[in-house]
């Protein structure tokens, strides 16, 4: 389904992009002169997103044959020393970032027309005449991004660990706002619903480019399937497009980013030109309950996201994320005065949540399962309170019989560390909740993170669900929650 009028307005909105000429640091990669089999690897100093250019000069005799050249680029030192042929995962190798040119004619001025999202370059010689060398002059990335740091809101804060903490993950959200939302500038490069949720958060709290966040809800709205299903992503070239995956907890996300939008901008247009498309994802995901009014369970892979881990059950997830979502939608059903509507979502609430503690919760072990298996994770206790499933105490004594429990499925990425933190937030637990925040973000940054990744695992960094870090994305939008938290919640 394609709606223009939805689709006009999206379009209407896409930014402009803000472009800066970044240099390597140091300068001393001008005075090597390269042979055949020599190398060189310049660092930007952090993160880029852009597109990279330089003169290739020569020394010696007259070029006699092209010069032949690999250029592998990395936003970790540690993809420079894996070989892109042996990757063998089960993501496309076309996202390895490397080019293999050859330059014909030299000196000349050589630009590459793909951007990419580096911190890192290293430059090969493959083969080149005996009778010269070369050497690298003006060397030039040239970023871009529509994060306008004019605009940017400033943290007060003394404490160095927030300010690192403030610093990249603000990196990693401007290095993320190109002409839309992106999830990863590296590996990806569009707008994921999932993603979008986050990135707003952290927007409003610092760029507030409420226009990019408009963009992106009418996007998800004017694109959507047959049965008028949000997708998970949307791609922009050739033309806009829905991507043909969906999933259960991305669809109802839909209306949880619509209803922060508009507590920030108090859009009430936007809410009722999107408000169809919020009672339809409602609807859709009624059709997924049984007659106990639980989400029924699925061996589909990818059926519901909540998280990278592809031991973890997702039903106790979806219980909670539905009613995260009906709540939203109760208070947007208000908001434009859909009386009807209200009453039955909150009686569909009140049903689903009765539901959730007779049906899904272990008196016993007092927490939350999932699945035939019954299995226990986190993610399934953060997505009941943050639905509000259980409140207060009780919440609180039900996370802290989760940790000791050495049987929990764990969280694997930054996606559901930023739910957890806001669970514990949200229950009280603020001490707590910057504690854990200043533990895993920071792992990363003492690993020297200039930007947030997509996973990270403190007891192994360098891991990959992919099959090698070399396709790891480590600039991911889900991952820029530091700088949400920090302001809204800590510095206020």
């Amino acid at each position: 389904m394609r709606d223009e009028k939805l689709l006009k307005k999206a379009i209407s909105l896409m930014p402009k992009l803000i472009y800066k000429n970044v240099s390597p640091v140091g300068t001393d990669y001008q005075t090597k002169q390269l042979k055949k089999g020599d190398s060189i690897v310049l660092d930007f100093g952090d993160h880029q997103v852009g597109r990279l250019a330089f003169d290739l000069k020569a020394k010696g005799s007259h070029p006699d044959a092209p010069a032949y050249l690999r250029l592998h680029f990395a936003e970790r030192e540690i993809e420079l020393t894996e070989n892109p042929k042996e990757y063998n995962g089960w993501v496309c190798a076309s996202w390895i970032e490397e080019e293999y040119i050859h330059v014909d004619v030299i000196p000349s001025t050589v630009k590459l027309p793909r951007r990419y999202a580096f911190r890192y370059v290293k430059i090969e010689v493959l083969d080149i005449s005996d009778k010269y060398k070369i050497y690298f002059d003006n060397v030039v990335c040239t970023s871009e991004s529509s994060a306008d740091d004019t605009k940017l809101v400033a943290l007060n804060t003394t404490n160095e660990l927030h300010k690192s903490l403030d610093k990249v993950a603000i990196k990693t959200l401007h290095d993320c706002m190109q002409l839309v939302f992106e999830d990863g500038p590296k590996r990806d490069r569009r707008l994921w619903i999932g993603d979008l949720r986050m990135q707003a958060l952290a927007n409003y709290e610092t760029y507030r480019n409420y226009e990019l966040v408009k963009e992106g809800l009418y996007l998800f709205g004017a694109l959507t399937n047959d049965e008028g299903r949000v997708g998970a992503c949307i791609f922009l070239e050739p033309e806009p497009e829905v991507d043909d995956t969906f999933m259960f907890d991305y669809s109802l996300f839909f209306i949880n980013i619509l209803l922060d939008y508009y507590r920030k901008t108090a859009d009430l247009q936007a809410v009722k030109d999107l408000w169809h498309v919020c009672k339809r994802q409602i609807e859709l995901a009624m059709n997924n309950l049984d007659d106990n009014y639980v989400v029924a369970d699925s061996d589909k892979l990818g059926w519901c996201f909540v998280d990278w881990n592809l031991g973890l059950n997702k039903q106790g997830s979806a219980q909670g994320i539905l009613l995260y979502a009906l709540e939203a939608a109760i208070e947007l059903a208000q908001i434009v005065e859909d009386v009807l509507v209200e009453e039955e979502y909150a009686q569909y609430y009140l049903q689903i949540k009765t539901s959730a503690n007779k049906f899904l919760f272990d008196s016993e072990k007092g927490v939350y399962i999932s699945g035939s298996d019954r299995q226990i994770s986190f993610a399934s206790q953060v997505w009941m309170i943050l639905g509000g499933a259980i409140e207060g105490n009780k919440a609180v004594k039900l996370l802290e019989r989760t940790k000791a429990m050495d049987d929990a499925a764990m969280m694997v990425t930054p996606y559901m560390y930023h739910n957890y933190i806001e669970a514990l937030i949200m229950i009280g637990e603020k001490d707590l909740a910057l504690k854990e925040m200043e533990s895993y973000w920071g792992g990363m940054l003492d690993e020297g993170a200039d930007t947030f990744w997509e996973l990270y695992n403190p007891k192994n960094p360098n891991e990959s669900p992919y099959g090698g870090t070399i396709v790891n994305s480590y600039c991911h939008a889900w991952s820029c929650g530091p700088t949400y938290f920090l302001r809204k919640y800590f510095y206020n």
